[in-house]
């Protein structure tokens, strides 16, 4: 692990079963064993090195039996590479008008049928287990911002409860089980959830329950606090945050893997990343625009296609559009991650990303 001398980023590399993930890296997200408009070929031609895929849709549909049944999920779905599955605990806990949470789980209304469903953290981890992933993370209870301190000291201390009943029920080794550090706003939480599971000795951590209502101020204190209380010698990985300003200031704070739905869905609306800006390709600057989005750009988009063609793609709906700037959205992120792990190495992350590293920049896109 090599780290910068006048921040806390380090690289490092992660090994799993189907392969390496050089850290800090951006993971795609591949909800039901794809990666929207994007086949595994193009995908890997961005960069990707880990997806994540999604243990509550996949339950859901088609079921954890029909991907073991077609050889497991990288085979599944025609993806040799590292893959992280979620535990569905924020999917579930995001259908707050459907769900009952319990000590024993939750009980929730399938929104596909409406049949009830009881996930459990026993139940997670079996499902894990079937679907096969190289990580798969701890079922957790991820409390919605804004609510009070006590309703999310409920969450964290059972959150800690249900990762020892994960680790329990957790039977295939070659499966690294990452735990969860919830606890909120509040950084005294934070502290005592990391230090709590730390002594587990797992083999990663992650950083949970951001990125669901706060400010990005609040989420960049979480991670300044939390970070370091994470073992030096074990993967960090921050759930559900994708945008430039955010990744570089985690990346200082110790912070190794992030994974976001917001280049797929961008990309689904006709928005294109370039270097940290957000452009709405059906905007009319655009229509007689040829050069490419970004001529810096390694893609097959930016290499193939200009800004006008785009365009025209996007204002008549064509799938190619989504397709299109999928791979710039995704390639544009991994690249920027990829920059930074190489500045860490030359020793210039704090100079070379400085536009990024300040708080008080306001050109940063939206969060989710």
């Amino acid at each position: 692990m090599t780290g910068c001398s006048q921040t806390k980023a380090r690289v490092g590399v992660f090994h799993t079963p189907h392969g390496a993930v050089e850290t800090p890296r951006f993971m795609p997200v591949g909800t039901l064993a794809n990666v929207k408009t994007l086949t595994p070929a193009q995908l890997r031609d961005t960069g990707a090195q880990m997806i994540l895929s999604n243990t509550y849709h996949l339950h859901l549909q088609p079921g954890e039996g029909i991907v073991a049944g077609g050889g497991g999920l990288h085979k599944f779905m025609g993806w040799d590479g590292p893959i992280l599955t979620d535990s569905g605990g924020f999917q579930v806990f995001s259908l707050s008008e459907m769900r009952k949470i319990s000590e024993r789980g939750v009980k929730f209304r399938s929104p596909h049928d409406g049949q009830i469903i009881e996930l459990t953290p026993e139940r997670s981890i079996e499902i894990q287990n079937t679907l096969g992933a190289d990580i798969i993370m701890a079922f957790d209870e991820c409390p919605p911002y804004p609510v009070s301190r006590e309703e999310v000291e409920t969450a964290t201390e059972r959150t800690y409860r249900w990762l020892l009943r994960c680790i329990e029920t957790h039977k295939r080794p070659e499966q690294a089980l990452f735990g969860i550090v919830q606890g909120g706003i509040y950084s005294d939480l934070r502290s005592r959830a990391a230090n709590a599971l730390t002594e587990l000795d797992l083999p990663g951590y992650a950083i949970g329950g951001v990125s669901v209502g706060e400010e990005p101020e609040l989420i960049h204190e979480i991670v300044r606090v939390t970070a370091p209380l994470l073992p030096v010698n074990k993967p960090r990985y921050l759930m559900g945050v994708g945008t430039y300003r955010e990744i570089a200031i985690a990346i200082a704070a110790g912070i190794d893997l992030f994974d976001c739905v917001i280049p797929t869905r961008w990309a689904r609306h006709g928005t294109a990343m370039v270097r940290g800006e957000r452009w709405n390709l059906k905007n009319a600057r655009f229509r007689e625009d040829f050069q490419p989005l970004d001529a810096d750009c390694p893609c097959y988009t930016c290499k193939n296609f200009t800004r006008a063609y785009i365009s025209h793609l996007v204002r008549s709906q064509e799938i190619l559009a989504y397709t299109l700037l999928s791979i710039h959205n995704i390639t544009e992120i991994i690249h920027f991650t990829q920059k930074i792990r190489q500045s860490i190495l030359q020793g210039s992350f704090a100079t070379d990303f400085a536009r990024w590293l300040n708080t008080d920049n306001s050109v940063e896109l939206e969060h989710g």
